[in-house]
């Protein structure tokens, strides 16, 4: 007989959408989390949804519609829910959507860019597992020019510290006195490889902006506003 699917009480609430797992936990030790008629305390405790009730402030538990938001964030923001150092993070810029949504993936705080949000956990899941080979798109300017023979580098794949990058797409789009700007596009998301790819040709990223994920671009959006995802652009992705 297959198993149940089992899962933390504090992980069931933030599936439904209404908070992050942080916020599950106050809640729970507030009180406010009753499961099949009792107050629990515990985070921890393991539940099964096929036969346990689960309410949250007395009402019945229920998955929330999802949500699929594409925000453009700036730099200087924080891909988090809330900084201890009181930093601003992207949840300021997107208090008007309704429902609480997660990011898929992260952007550096220096980096700017398509953010998708949600809160449809197998959709997220999709986009960010390295076997789904969703490619991402970036714009660069680099701190020196860069010759020919080192954006094929980039092409062909960087030894980094954790092993060789995958072969990328990579376009030269102008130089200046000084800088080369070019595009690349990955399909895969390791912490800072962008910024690591470009530091292993002696050269660092002075601006870096995510412009597409798979079909989905950035378009005219202005910065620091969102909007939702449509129907067929989560199709794309999905």
């Amino acid at each position: 007989m297959a198993k149940r699917p089992l899962k933390t009480l504090e992980r069931v609430l933030s599936k439904a959408g209404i908070g992050s797992r942080t916020d599950a936990r106050a809640w729970i030790a507030e009180g406010r989390v009753k499961v099949n008629g009792r107050i629990t305390r515990d985070p921890d405790q393991w539940i099964d949804m096929a036969r346990d009730r689960v309410r949250f402030d007395n009402e019945p538990l229920e998955a929330r519609a999802r949500v699929y938001v594409l925000l453009y964030k700036p730099t200087g923001y924080l891909t988090t829910y809330k900084d201890p150092q009181g930093r601003p993070t992207v949840y300021e810029l997107i208090e008007d959507v309704g429902t609480f949504v997660s990011p898929v993936g992260r952007l550096d705080l220096d980096t700017s860019g398509l953010l998708l949000m949600t809160n449809d956990n197998q959709f997220a899941e999709r986009v960010t597992n390295p076997e789904s080979h969703v490619p991402k798109t970036y714009l660069v300017k680099a701190s020196t020019l860069l010759t020919d023979e080192q954006l094929q580098q980039l092409r062909d794949g960087i030894e980094l510290s954790d092993g060789p990058t995958r072969p990328a797409a990579v376009k030269r789009l102008r130089d200046s006195a000084k800088y080369t700007h070019f595009e690349i596009t990955l399909t895969e998301g390791r912490n800072r490889q962008v910024r690591r790819m470009v530091e292993a040709l002696d050269a660092t990223v002075l601006k870096l902006v995510r412009i597409r994920i798979g079909p989905i671009a950035i378009g005219t959006l202005q910065i620091g506003k969102w909007r939702a995802l449509t129907p067929t652009e989560v199709a794309a992705l999905k």
